[in-house]
């Protein structure tokens, strides 16, 4: 009994540490995870072969809560990191959404120490999405899976913080725009698939984030403002009526008896701490839930900094148990990268 007693008191004194804290403990963790990684996180397809999009979001999020800290010794050992990145040197070539993101991490980079080569990288990627579009002015890489939303806004939004030219935004809201009237359904979420009629956490997780990545800088004035906050207040009101009581989100999002999961309530609560910061959902409403999922995070890291219950790389399915079969991961990068959203976005607000 005496010993159960000390693991039970290490354990609430291990979670008190990181609630009184706020969100450093938890984020160093997760970064100092990514610093120690010997290896880079590879994609290997049929249609790119490269530097992996969950490490350059991953990386993308350690860079932004270290400036946003002050933390110079931790974004000295980011930027030495992704100095030189393995995977990058064709990314124009292969002409692909999950190639071309990786641009959000090198105009992080300038944002950090002022590295203007790696700005004119990231805006070449920014701007290749755009040579040659279509007739209706989208992207010629657009292919309607939701991952987009974040794969390509992201890059854009990220290009019109560093540039402040008003084309990255409207990219980016016709982009959306346009995948809001083509996929989002009557209840405010997304499908994972046209033959996946299953709302997957993950994929609108990546919907969330973007949505969120581009309401933070859209302009009120703008054309299509209305209409995409529309398709923003919409889905997050939908997933409030979904959280968990302890501040999780499902695999499956409106299956009660799916398993938590862990990189899609990073990335809902990511998206709503934006709104309430932005001023665009309200407070009392929205922080409370932005809360409890931080908390059930915060649970959920190992003491090596590793998020668990986070789902492997998914396909679509007609199967609603292909989804709830899914092997779930610790440490995954698709789980610290928006962990690392969450923690600098917390972290901006408690300023």
């Amino acid at each position: 009994m005496k010993i159960l007693h000390i693991v039970l008191l290490s354990l609430a004194v291990t979670t008190s540490v990181w609630s009184q804290a706020g969100s450093q403990p938890v984020a160093t963790l997760a970064i100092n995870d990514l610093l120690n990684r010997p290896d880079y996180m590879m994609y290997v397809s049929d249609h790119f072969t490269g530097f992996h999009y969950a490490e350059a979001a991953a990386a993308y999020g350690a860079l932004k809560y270290a400036r946003v800290s002050d933390n110079q010794a931790l974004s000295e050992k980011l930027l030495e990191r992704y100095q030189v990145v393995p995977g990058t040197d064709q990314l124009l070539e292969d002409d692909h959404v999950d190639a071309n993101v990786y641009g959000i991490l090198p105009i992080e980079r300038y944002f950090t120490n002022g590295d203007t080569e790696a700005l004119n990288t990231g805006l070449a990627l920014a701007e290749e999405q755009w040579e040659n579009p279509q007739d209706d002015g989208l992207t010629r890489q657009t292919r309607y899976w939701i991952d987009d939303v974040w794969m390509i806004g992201a890059l854009q939004v990220q290009a019109y913080r560093a540039t402040l030219k008003p084309v990255y935004l409207q990219r980016a809201a016709v982009q959306i725009n346009a995948y809001l009237e083509k996929l989002q359904q009557p209840n405010g979420l997304f499908h994972h698939g046209p033959e996946a009629p299953f709302f997957w956490g993950r994929g609108n997780g990546w919907v969330a984030a973007g949505l969120a990545e581009l309401m933070s800088e859209l302009p009120p004035e703008h054309p299509l403002y209305d209409s995409i906050n529309q398709g923003y207040q919409k889905m997050m009101a939908a997933l409030l009526q979904y959280q968990a009581d302890d501040g999780m989100w499902r695999q499956l999002i409106d299956y009660p008896d799916a398993w938590k999961e862990s990189s899609g309530t990073a990335m809902f609560a990511f998206a709503m701490a934006v709104g309430v910061e932005r001023g665009l959902l309200g407070q009392s409403q929205y922080q409370p839930a932005v809360d409890k999922a931080w908390q059930a995070l915060q649970q959920r890291v190992t003491e090596d900094g590793q998020l668990t219950d986070v789902c492997v790389g998914t396909g679509q399915s007609q199967d609603p148990n292909y989804y709830l079969d899914r092997p779930r991961i610790t440490g995954d990068l698709h789980g610290q990268a928006p962990l690392l959203w969450l923690a600098a976005t917390r972290l901006t607000k408690e300023k």
